[in-house]
């Protein structure tokens, strides 16, 4: 079993995440919608984990797909189906829908998973195929260079009685987050490994997957993208 099926499928990730701000993403959201002028269209949110992202374009009137290999993120996702939004469980490395879907997105991080650098490439090839012709791709991703230059090596949280201990490196490859899980006597061990990629990196496979990159940002507030400073690489990608 690979690392982020075993850690996204545990309770603890749950745990640890679940005050993730909801008022964030939805300001990123919003800001996009306005920036694409995007009014009508089918979505599919790849790697969508419990759905909020998905359950927030459906609010607007989209018609929405999330998919996510977590079993027990889509089961909790399914809680916001209707005849318009809809959850499954699939491998962002395999085609959903061919020639579909007028937007895809895969938003906060969620890629860079894979051991084979050759799987990045499957999966940005196969959200091309998801799309319509001249239908756009949204990725948002860390920006790299500014996370391994702020690194918060060591960290101790406790969350409903829950202790996790943090340890954050870069090994030249990925940032890798190794997670210790301490509830009453019982102690497991997770890991989160996420691939380095840079924009040389997306573009590189973006360009592979017969797509061109149409716009660049750094933040959620859709500011010019700077390798050194920006929070964030968010890419814009058209499919040709």
């Amino acid at each position: 079993m690979e690392w982020f099926e075993n850690w996204f499928n545990s309770k603890y990730y749950h745990i640890l995440y679940k005050n993730r701000d909801t008022s964030e993403a939805i300001f990123f959201l919003k800001n996009i919608i306005n920036q694409l002028k995007f009014k009508d269209g089918k979505i599919l949110d790849v790697a969508c984990g419990k759905g909020r992202h998905a359950k927030y374009f459906n609010e607007l009137g989209f018609e929405v797909i999330g998919t996510d290999l977590s079993q027990k993120s889509i089961e909790f996702a399914k809680n916001y189906s209707n005849e318009k939004l809809d959850f499954f469980v699939h491998d962002m490395r395999s085609v959903f829908k061919k020639h579909h879907f007028d937007l895809v997105t895969n938003l906060f991080t969620s890629f860079g998973y894979f051991d084979d650098l050759n799987d990045e490439q499957i999966a940005i090839n196969s959200m091309s195929n998801n799309l319509k012709r001249e239908g756009l791709l949204l990725i948002d991703f860390m920006n790299v260079k500014k996370v391994i230059n702020s690194l918060v090596k060591f960290e101790i949280k406790e969350i409903d009685n829950i202790k996790f201990t943090i340890e954050r490196k870069y090994d030249g490859n990925y940032i890798i987050k190794k997670i210790k899980v301490e509830d009453q006597k019982k102690i497991l061990n997770f890991q989160e490994k996420v691939r380095a990629l840079t924009l040389y990196d997306f573009n590189l496979m973006i360009k592979n997957a017969n797509m061109k990159i149409i716009n660049l940002f750094g933040n959620y507030s859709l500011n010019e993208f700077d390798a050194q400073n920006s929070d964030r690489l968010i890419i814009l990608s058209q499919k040709k």
